[in-house]
């Protein structure tokens, strides 16, 4: 973390022109807090980055300089069924209790579109193969892990309504998964017995 210190005192005066003016001073007094406090968070932030995302890299004058990431992070939206808005996150940055967290594992853009016999799920798992990539299925849920040197992913996936994992079929192609899963079959009796009205 810098310090007042570390600059030059022309930089210092330049850089807290208003330090000494007595309407200004307390302005410029919280810019340096701001500052101090954002410096602390990324310093914070860097001590929990897993270490397959920190990387040395030797500069052309014999000194050493750390590289952070690649850190992925965004999201999809599309209009529900049911009019509402679904918003999904992917990337391997999540929200923490203390700050954002960065996780080993990529979370991949993910889309699940359901009909009236069957819910399709659809996964961007680019630069995998497709023996790399393992999926695990509930009758209300799916797990899409890869686990490489290279690429690691994971996403378990909550499915709108029940399906009948045997009989999933999926296919990968072009870094693009797509898995089907034919949905549980309605019962077409009502429970129990009609009740007559006298």
């Amino acid at each position: 973390m810098s310090s007042d210190e570390d600059y030059p005192e022309w930089f210092r005066r330049r850089r807290y022109p208003l330090a000494s003016d007595p309407f200004f001073g307390d302005i410029d007094r919280m810019f340096r807090e701001m500052e101090k406090r954002i410096e602390e968070e990324f310093r914070m932030f860097t001590e929990k980055v897993p270490k397959e995302y920190v990387k040395e890299r030797k500069l052309p004058d014999g000194s050493t300089v750390r590289e952070f990431g690649p850190f992925v992070y965004g999201y999809s939206m599309k209009i529900g069924p049911d009019g509402k808005p679904e918003i999904r996150e992917f990337g391997n940055i999540k929200k923490g209790i203390q700050g954002p967290q960065v996780k080993e594992e990529r979370e991949p853009l993910v889309d699940v579109i359901e009909s009236d016999s069957e819910i399709r799920v659809v996964a961007e798992l680019p630069g995998v193969e497709k023996s790399d990539i393992k999926l695990h299925g509930t009758e209300d849920s799916l797990e899409i892990s890869v686990d490489t040197p290279q690429y690691k992913y994971y996403k378990e996936v909550a499915l709108p309504s029940k399906v009948k994992v045997r009989e999933a079929k999926s296919s990968y192609k072009n870094g693009v998964l797509e898995v089907i899963l034919p949905k549980v079959d309605a019962p077409t009796k009502p429970k129990g017995e009609p009740i007559d009205i006298e």
